[in-house]
C-alpha cells in the first residue's frame, strides 16, 4: 500500500533524494532576483499597512478573478463594491474547485509562507483566516517593504511607462531601502498609434521630454530623451509587451507622412499602423543597445477580447487570451536587423503560445554572440498562462533541447502582489525536480552532480545577476 506525501510538505515536487538535496542544499538558501513584476513603486515608497487581506491578495489579481468567474461568482464579489470580508469569503469559496489549477498551490504556499497559516482555505474557514491574517497584517513587519524582505529579494525591476515621473523610484532610493528597487522602461503606449488616445499620450509624454511633439522626428527626441532620464533613473533594462509582433517597418519618410497624419487627426490604415509600430520598435530597441540594457519582448496575447466586459469593467480585467499568431519569420526578421546593424542588445524573449516553445528555443541560438559574453540572446521563463508545473517544465526542455539550460536566467514573479515571491520557490522546486529525476535515472553523471547543482544556482540566482548587472 502506498502513501500520498503530506500537502506542501517539505519535499514538495521533489521525487528523488538528488532533487530533495539540489533544493534544500542550494536553491532554497539563494535570494530572489525579480527582473520583472507590476509591483507598485508608489505603494513600496509609501510603506504603508494593507487595509486587509482582501486588499493585499485580491485586488488587481486577474488569476483570483478568472477562476472567481469560472467559479459562478458574482462580479460584485470580484472587481464590485462588496465588503472585503464578502470578496474574501468568495475567494475562499472557490479555492477547493481549484485543484488542479495552479491557484491552489499558489494560495495555499503564500498563506504558509507569510502568514504560517498551514489550514487549507475553503468555506469553513474563511472568517478564521481572514481574521488570523489581518491580524497579523498589523504587524510592522507586514508592509509592502516588510513582506520583500521577508521572501528574501535583492532587487525589483517595476514596470513603467517613458512619461513616468519616477518620483517613487527616486523616494525609495533616496528612502535607504536595502533592496534595490529599478525601474523598467516599458513604451507600449508609445507604440500603440492605432488607439483613439493616442494623441492624448503624446501630450503626456511631450510634456514629460519638455518638448512639443508636432513631427516623427519630435517623437523619437521625446523617448530619447525620456529614455536618458530612466538610465540617469537607474534604469536598464526595458520590456516591450507585443501581441503579434510588427512588421515589415516603413522607411523614415513613410513614418513621418503616417505620424503626420495622426497628428492631423487621421487614423492610420491597419497596414500603415503595423509598420509605424515597427519602425518605432527598432528604434526603441537601437536606443536600448546604444544605452547597453538588456531587453525583454513578451510576445503572444489577445488582449481584451470580451467586449461587455472591457465596456463595464474596463481593459486588462482578466480577458485576455493566447493568441495564435504567426511570429517565426516576424521575429527572426526583427532579431536579423538589428544585429546586421551591431544593435541587438542582450535579449529575453517570453512566447505565452506554449506551441511556440521549441521554436522560440532553436530562434536564440541564431543570435548569440560569444564576445557578448553567454546566454546573450534568452528564452524567457513560463509567462502568464504558462508559469505552472507543466509550462515551467515544457519550457526548460525546450531549452534544454535546443540550446542550454545552464545558462538560463531564471524565474520571475510578473505580478502586482507582494505576495507572489512563491513562484521562485515554486519554480525552484520544479527545477530540481527535472535535474533530480535526470540524476536519478542515469541521464547525469554521478560524476556530474556538482556541475549539476552549479547549474541549479546559477539558474536561480547568479545568471541573472551577471545578466543584469545588479
Amino acid at each position: 500500500m502506498t502513501h500520498s506525501r503530506d500537502f506542501l510538505g517539505a519535499d514538495f515536487l521533489l521525487d528523488t533524494p538528488a532533487a530533495v538535496s539540489l533544493y534544500h542544499d542550494h536553491a532554497a538558501r539563494l535570494p530572489i532576483i525579480d527582473y520583472h513584476c507590476h509591483l507598485s513603486p508608489a505603494a513600496i515608497a509609501d510603506d504603508a499597512p494593507f487595509a486587509s487581506i482582501t486588499e493585499l491578495w485580491l485586488g488587481g489579481d486577474h488569476y483570483k478573478w478568472r477562476a472567481m468567474r469560472a467559479n459562478g461568482i458574482d462580479e460584485r464579489y470580484i472587481t464590485g463594491d462588496a465588503p472585503d470580508r464578502e470578496k474574501f469569503a468568495a475567494w475562499a469559496a472557490t479555492v477547493p474547485y481549484t485543484l488542479r489549477n495552479p491557484l491552489y498551490h499558489w494560495t495555499h504556499l503564500e498563506l504558509r509562507t507569510a502568514f504560517g497559516i498551514t489550514d487549507l482555505l475553503g468555506p469553513d474557514t474563511a472568517d478564521s483566516i481572514y481574521d488570523r491574517c489581518n491580524e497579523l497584517l498589523k504587524s510592522p513587519d507586514m508592509t509592502p517593504r516588510g513582506l520583500m524582505r521577508r521572501y528574501r529579494v535583492e532587487t525589483v525591476c517595476t514596470t513603467d511607462d517613458p512619461a513616468d515621473s519616477l518620483e517613487h523610484h527616486r523616494r525609495i532610493a533616496g528612502s535607504g531601502f536595502e533592496i534595490h528597487v529599478l525601474p523598467t522602461w516599458r513604451p507600449d503606449r508609445a507604440m500603440a498609434v492605432d488607439d483613439p488616445t493616442y494623441r492624448d499620450y503624446l501630450a503626456t509624454l511631450g510634456r514629460a521630454a519638455d518638448i512639443d511633439i508636432a513631427s516623427y522626428a519630435d517623437l523619437l527626441e521625446a523617448l530619447g530623451r525620456r529614455h536618458d532620464y530612466f538610465h540617469a533613473c537607474g534604469c536598464r533594462l526595458a520590456d516591450h509587451g507585443l501581441g503579434e509582433i510588427p512588421w515589415p517597418p516603413c522607411t523614415e519618410t513613410e513614418a513621418a507622412r503616417i505620424f503626420g497624419r495622426l497628428l492631423d487627426g487621421h487614423a492610420p490604415e491597419a497596414d500603415e499602423a503595423e509598420r509605424l509600430r515597427a519602425t518605432l520598435l527598432l528604434e526603441l530597441m537601437r536606443l536600448n543597445a546604444r544605452s547597453g540594457w538588456a531587453q525583454q519582448i513578451h510576445f503572444g496575447p489577445l488582449r481584451n477580447v470580451n467586449t461587455r466586459a472591457r465596456r463595464t469593467l474596463g481593459p486588462d480585467t482578466g480577458f485576455d487570451t493566447i493568441g495564435d499568431f504567426r511570429a517565426a519569420d516576424r521575429l527572426a526578421r526583427l532579431l536579423d536587423t538589428l544585429d546586421t546593424d551591431g544593435l541587438l542588445a542582450r535579449t529575453i524573449l517570453y512566447n505565452l503560445n506554449p506551441a511556440d516553445n521549441v521554436w522560440v528555443a532553436a530562434m536564440i541560438g541564431n543570435f548569440q554572440d560569444g564576445a557578448a559574453g553567454p546566454g546573450k540572446i534568452q528564452m524567457g521563463s513560463g509567462w502568464w498562462f504558462n508559469d505552472q508545473i507543466q509550462g515551467m517544465r515544457d519550457q526548460m526542455n525546450a531549452l534544454s533541447t535546443q540550446g542550454l539550460l545552464s545558462r538560463f536566467v531564471g524565474m520571475l514573479t510578473d505580478s502586482r502582489s507582494f505576495l507572489s515571491y512563491p513562484r521562485h520557490e515554486y519554480f525552484r522546486r520544479v527545477l530540481c525536480g527535472l535535474v533530480g529525476d535526470d540524476i536519478d535515472r542515469g541521464l547525469i553523471p554521478a560524476a556530474m552532480t556538482d556541475r549539476a547543482a552549479a547549474m541549479v544556482e546559477d539558474i536561480c540566482y547568479y545568471n541573472a545577476k551577471r545578466y543584469f548587472n545588479f
